[in-house]
């Protein structure tokens, strides 16, 4: 049942939201019928329908604003999957669809089971839908291979296209401050499964220097790959297929571009008994190759070849990609009969990786990346609540802008949502040479024993926490580091050492990111004990650190950890113009202080 202060009856106008809190029976929305399937500029119709119900574990969402993306223009036409039939086949009765697999807005209403979102909260939701009680997800597997895994909006119904949106809590993530709702509505789906792609595949992740080929560059995967690459430390090089949009690509953060068009040898490979037809395919995709090694400025092929075209550009992705690395396609969008000559797979021992969105460890890692401002949603365009079918149009018939597009749902006008400024491309944490500050001699670190002894408690001075509590009275007044190339025995010895949770990943006295307990367990996943700490701390490591200051306040900290899903934060205090880490603040750490006050 909906969790609700007030229940009311009719729609509210579009753009003109009930109280917090107040749900009505009907809302107004955009729907596909079977009946007419076809053009989006005929497809979708306006109607008023029920608001749904909510299971345990869902929330209710006041849409501000909804991203557009090319599967809801499949949901219009019908094909290649009637979404209507397929959810009936599974035992839902509605004999409509309401698209949109990205949204901006506000919680109005929570299941009786959510406990991390409450009415007011301002939030981007992900599309990765499951079913929480699937064996595969209680088995702690990877819910993507979860055989109940639909995406949001497309696969499942009530998506974005409507004034309220029904979601799983685990779903959103926490909103932008600094963005519009439309710019933050605009984001979340490419750029989760841009992520997945780049950074979900151990082994073949991204690392400071790699260089990656990404097809499509201007638009909206390859909007966020391109930055997502510049943000580790890659060198990404897009493909387009105007020379119009290199400029964008370049400007996004590409090292270099390549014009499809300046090549003929697209297509399935001739047979490899053809001599001549081989031959000259096998000019084509040398000559790319060399186009690659141009746009670099080196003569290095990619470790990683980002994928979406298929059938026309695997054969060239597969010839280009580095000895040892990897091409990850996450769609087919020339065609799904790509043809491979394997004798460059297994000679030159070469991966070919499908990838489908993302779970959410790995979207709330995009989410945060976002909130520190090192990606842009690359909004092009924004239209009105009445243009939604215009939107999906232009993305059926090619004509849509670069980057991506989103539609005003709920929110009355264009720029609203905006509560901070724009955070500045931040460089990592700096730190004082050689290392991190080492602790006070009357600082030393304890093992903590485990069980509920009084031990566990030893040298814990207790507090009264409230809302006066600075971070500097909780925090550990310490910051050991790893570097990115030491393994993860390394971290686990010095973690266990040193009774801590947590190390700073230093390079170039720079703190790129942090290596948990947690991260270490995560690569034991799937893989021998002894293949996993032999990895290098890069493999595992959570990208970026977020920080807060010793002076804020220990709620605010908190608050801090729980929206970027995050377990600690590298306290830094300004010193000469560089924020200078001092010590880690985690949720551990809190715990122990209220068990240490409750001990008094």
């Amino acid at each position: 049942m909906v969790a609700t202060d007030t229940l009311v009856r009719g729609p509210s106008p579009v753009g003109d939201a009930p109280p917090l809190g107040e749900v009505p029976e009907q809302m107004h929305a955009w729907l596909i019928r079977e009946d007419r399937f076809g053009e989006p500029k005929n497809s979708f119709q306006k109607e008023v329908i029920p608001v749904p119900e909510l299971g345990p574990d869902e929330m209710l969402v006041y849409v501000m604003a909804a991203g557009v993306n090319y599967n809801n223009v499949w949901a219009a036409l019908g094909v290649p999957v009637n979404v209507v039939k397929a959810r009936q086949k599974q035992g839902e009765p509605e004999d409509f669809h309401i698209g949109g697999s990205d949204a901006s807005g506000i919680v109005y209403a929570t299941g009786s089971e959510v406990t991390n979102w409450k009415v007011g909260d301002e939030v981007v939701v992900h599309c990765g839908h499951w079913d929480r009680n699937c064996p595969t997800v209680r088995a702690g597997m990877d819910p993507m291979y979860s055989p109940s895994f639909r995406t949001w909006g497309y696969e499942t119904n009530y998506g974005s296209f409507a004034q309220f949106t029904k979601v799983q809590a685990h779903q959103c993530v926490a909103k932008p401050k600094h963005m519009t709702w439309e710019a933050a509505a605009a984001y979340m789906l490419v750029g989760a499964t841009a992520y997945r792609m780049i950074m979900g595949w151990p082994g073949q992740t991204l690392t400071e220097g790699d260089a990656i080929l990404i097809w499509g560059g201007a638009g909206g995967l390859g909007s966020m790959a391109i930055q997502i690459a510049r943000a580790v430390g890659a060198i990404p090089v897009a493909v387009v297929s105007d020379e119009d949009k290199i400029p964008y690509c370049m400007a996004l953060g590409a090292k270099g571009c390549i014009n499809r068009r300046d090549f003929d040898h697209w297509g399935m490979l001739p047979h490899w008994k053809d001599s001549a037809g081989y031959a000259r395919w096998l000019k084509g995709v040398r000559a790319f190759g060399a186009a690659f090694w141009e746009a670099l400025g080196e003569r290095r092929n990619p470790k990683l070849v980002m994928e979406h075209p298929g059938e026309t550009t695997i054969p060239t992705s597969i010839f280009v990609c580095d000895t040892g690395g990897m091409v990850v396609i996450c769609a087919g969008t020339t065609g799904y009969n790509a043809t491979v000559d394997l004798r460059y797979l297994w000679m030159r021992q070469k991966r070919l990786q499908g990838s489908h969105f993302a779970n959410d460890e790995q979207a709330y890692a995009f989410n945060d990346m976002v909130l520190q401002g090192l990606i842009d949603p690359c909004l092009s365009r924004a239209f009105t609540y009445d243009e939604l079918p215009l939107a999906h149009q232009l993305m059926h018939d090619n004509q849509h802008p670069h980057g991506n597009m989103a539609v005003l749902i709920g929110a009355p006008d264009f720029g609203l949502g905006v509560t901070a400024e724009t955070p500045t491309r931040r460089e990592p944490v700096s730190l004082p040479t050689p290392d991190v500050r080492p602790a006070d001699e009357d600082q030393t670190m304890h093992r903590v024993p485990t069980g509920d002894s009084p031990e566990a408690l030893e040298g814990v001075e207790p507090i009264a926490i409230d809302e006066s509590t600075r971070v500097r009275e909780v925090m550990s007044p310490t910051v050991r580091s790893v570097s990115p190339r030491d393994s993860l025995r390394d971290a686990a010895r010095m973690m266990v050492e040193h009774a801590i949770h947590a190390l700073a990943v230093v390079e170039d006295n720079q703190v790129t990111g942090v290596i948990s307990q947690t991260d270490i367990i995560l690569a034991r996943q799937q893989r021998a004990k002894e293949v996993a700490l032999l990895m290098p701390v890069r493999q595992a490591m959570t990208l970026g650190a977020v920080s807060c200051g010793p002076d804020d306040s220990l709620t605010d900290a908190i608050s801090t950890m729980t929206a970027r899903r995050v377990h600690r934060l590298v306290v830094v205090e300004e010193h000469e113009g560089r924020n200078v880490p001092i010590g880690i603040l985690s949720m551990t750490d809190v715990v122990r202080m209220m068990l240490a006050e409750q001990a008094v």
